[in-house]
C-alpha cells in the first residue's frame, strides 16, 4: 500500500501577550487611617465614660455616653465600606 505524503503544518505561535498595568493605589488612602480612628475614638469614649463613673466625658449626657461612643463605631463601620 502506498505511504500517504505527510502534510506539514506551521506550529502555533500565541499572539503577543498585551502589557496590562495593574493599579495598586485606589486613590483611598484616607479610608484606613479614618475607619482605625473613629473605631479608638469611639472605644476611648466608653473606656472614659466607664473609668470615670459617668464623669467624663461629658457628664451632662449621662448613660448616653455609651451612644456616642458606639456611634464612633459604626460610623467607623460605615467608612470602612469604602476600603479597596
Amino acid at each position: 500500500m502506498p505511504k500517504s505524503r505527510i502534510r506539514k503544518k506551521a506550529d502555533f505561535t500565541p499572539p503577543p501577550a498585551k502589557q496590562t498595568t495593574i493599579k495598586l493605589s485606589s486613590g483611598r488612602s484616607w479610608v484606613a487611617p479614618l475607619m482605625l480612628a473613629l473605631f479608638l475614638i469611639g472605644l476611648a469614649w466608653i473606656v472614659v465614660f466607664y473609668v470615670t463613673t459617668g464623669d467624663m466625658p461629658v457628664k451632662s449626657l449621662g448613660n448616653w455616653n455609651i451612644v456616642v461612643g458606639f456611634g464612633f463605631i459604626a460610623a467607623g463601620f460605615v467608612v470602612s465600606t469604602q476600603w479597596k
